[in-house]
């Protein structure tokens, strides 16, 4: 999974699934919080009112209960609102009990002492609901009213529903403000993440514009986190630039010292006349080819070690195209190349690899020899590859003379001069990058040659 290799990606899930559970728990917890204030708050407004109606009633002379306590909530004067208060006289049951406006003829509902008792204030607290369905929070209460010992008791009760809907309303609005709160944290926590990895863009950026240009190192200042990994690449790039430059001077030295004995010896032989002169030269002109060969898969095999390996294409076939053209002017040459595609690959052994098999198309074509380079479809799996082919119209080559041809040291036209190293050549630097190299045709219709490379897109 993508998501899962990315560090912008895993950070903003990672803080975004962290910031939804706490803002999750933080609203039920300060949800809960509100509801335990809502009712105690509400249960203290209820104690309250039970005190103002105790205050507000007594017993006249003919021993009836009198008094109209006025209690703040209006709710109290409403019918059905499951606001109610009660005071029934336990000193006689012949009396009529004071009640409420909001019961009209109604009764209050009572939870038998058996079920909840009185505590040591001779109080009781439980929940009942009224003949509308209201849920009702009562607080209960005996008080002696006068030194007879004369004891009422005192009801009050209150609507839960505006516990909830108060506690609703708030939970809503919480929800409101930490959604809100929520998506702006996570929006500028997006930001704060991409702007924490902002330096290994930079770094990212660096390490492309070296593979473009071929050379430099990692510039820059970078967090002391990635600076150390800058510095391991750019002792690393310093490493390789040091191996290829050893291998070409070794390559070079070497190539220097068999040059002059490898000429003498041909100048001998060739001043000695004879069959027996002529074999000399033939075995040291394929000396000299096999020992240029194996130079230059030594200097590849360098080459490939380096990250700085890159050759645009185009240039180098039109060059190579217009000697050829030059070199051959009896038949056409067509170039067709894809733009701003390179190579992974050295422009030597690029000229070396086409310039070889142009020169083999130019060679056997009758009229017309066909160039084209394009870039191949990769993926991250396989990575990046071009393809380079080279077409003839001459009389082609049958499967047998395909394979005698691939082979090093073997020529199918014994009147030219040659080594007969030229296919194998092309085919020991093209597997030296990773390659491959294909030849392809039928008798009496031409030869096709075709070679892969690792490429890269230029930006």
């Amino acid at each position: 999974m993508k998501w899962a290799n990315s560090l912008t990606l895993r950070s903003l899930a990672l803080t975004t699934v962290w910031f939804a559970i706490a803002l999750l728990v933080i609203a039920v917890v300060i949800s809960a919080l509100y509801r335990n204030a809502a009712e105690r708050g509400f249960r203290q407004l209820l104690q309250a009112e039970v005190f103002n109606v105790v205050n507000s009633v007594s017993i006249d002379q003919n021993g009836d209960l009198q008094g109209a306590p006025q209690l703040g909530n209006l709710s109290y004067k409403q019918p059905q609102t499951g606001w109610y208060w009660v005071v029934d006289p336990l000193y006689d049951d012949s009396r009529e009990a004071l009640r409420s406006p909001s019961l009209g003829g109604e009764d209050l509902p009572v939870t038998p002492v058996s079920e909840v008792p009185y505590d040591g204030d001779f109080r009781r607290t439980y929940v009942v609901r009224d003949d509308h369905d209201n849920e009702l929070a009562v607080i209960e209460t005996v008080v002696v009213m006068d030194d007879q010992n004369r004891a009422t008791r005192v009801r009050v009760s209150g609507n839960r529903d505006a516990v909830d809907n108060d506690v609703r309303w708030f939970s809503r609005r919480l929800y409101i403000a930490l959604a809100l709160f929520g998506i702006a944290s996570i929006l500028l926590n997006g930001l704060i993440v991409l702007w924490a990895l902002r330096p290994l863009d930079r770094a990212r950026a660096a390490l492309r514009t070296i593979s473009e240009q071929g050379e430099g190192e990692m510039k820059g200042a970078f967090p002391v986190e990635i600076q150390p990994l800058a510095d391991e690449i750019n002792a690393l790039l310093g490493n390789n630039r040091a191996i290829v430059e050893r291998a070409r001077m070794q390559v070079g030295n070497l190539a220097h010292s068999l040059k002059t004995p490898i000429a003498v010896l041909l100048n001998e032989a060739q001043s000695m006349g004879g069959q027996g002169g002529k074999l000399i030269a033939s075995q040291v002109m394929m000396m000299q080819a096999q020992v240029q060969a194996y130079l230059n898969r030594a200097r590849i095999a360098a080459q490939t070690e380096s990250v700085l390996t890159r050759c645009e294409v185009e240039p180098v076939l039109e060059r190579l195209v217009r000697v050829m053209r030059r070199l051959n002017p009896d038949t056409e040459f067509a170039l067709s190349c894809a733009p701003g595609l390179v190579l992974a690959v050295e422009q030597q052994d690029i000229e070396e690899v086409v310039g070889n098999l142009l020169e083999n198309a130019a060679r056997f074509a009758e009229s017309e020899v066909r160039v084209g380079a394009r870039r191949l479809d990769g993926s991250a799996e396989t990575g990046e590859w071009a393809e380079i082919t080279v077409v003839d119209d001459g009389p082609g080559l049958t499967p047998e003379e395909i394979r005698r041809a691939m082979k090093r040291g073997q020529r199918l036209d014994e009147s030219g001069s040659g080594s007969g190293l030229g296919l194998s050549i092309v085919d020991d630097i093209v597997q030296a990058y990773g390659g491959r190299f294909e030849l392809t045709g039928l008798d009496g219709s031409g030869l096709h040659a075709r070679i892969v490379l690792p490429a890269k897109l230029k930006k």
